[in-house]
């Protein structure tokens, strides 16, 4: 579990390809900021420095810390932004507590930054050097590869009896 008892103002992320959605609430529920973000370094630079400057210590979270998700991440970090993440799963099933049910950047982002507020406990660290993370990722490649050869058979053997 994350300690968020020193945490100034909460950063939810929903990340994108193009462009992020950023949201930061303050420990109070107020939104502190609520706009797309383009995928830069100079820009999420730009929105960190601005929130640590007016607010102090800010707690980046997003629901995706792999590819689309690093770059905001490794920026933090470098930023001296403490980082987190919020399951996919866990995330889910706390939006289905919100009102409304259009899956939306916008709305990502505000549901990661009040789970973040609201429920600590449901925040992952993020440790790049960490090996069960690693082992994990392998894991659930080797998953990934026995599915996709499950499919292959399967329409193989579809193909040939019909």
């Amino acid at each position: 579990m994350i300690d968020t008892g020193d945490i100034d103002v909460f950063l939810g992320l929903g990340v994108g390809k193009g462009e992020h959605h950023a949201t930061a609430i303050t420990p109070a529920g107020k939104k502190a900021f609520d706009k797309r973000l383009p995928n830069t370094e100079p820009k999420l630079r730009e929105l960190f420095a601005k929130l640590q400057a007016k607010h102090g210590t800010v707690l980046v979270v997003v629901d995706q810390s792999a590819s689309i998700g690093a770059l905001p991440l490794v920026v933090a970090r470098n930023m001296g932004c403490p980082v987190a993440y919020l399951p996919r799963l866990t995330m889910r099933r706390i939006a289905d507590l919100y009102p409304g049910e259009a899956k939306t950047d916008a709305r990502d982002a505000l549901i990661i930054a009040d789970a973040a507020r609201a429920m600590p406990h449901t925040l992952r660290a993020i440790d790049g050097e960490d090996k069960t993370i690693a082992e994990l990722e392998m894991i659930v490649g080797f998953d990934d590869d026995l599915a996709g050869e499950a499919t292959r058979v399967t329409n193989r053997l579809h193909g040939l009896l019909t």
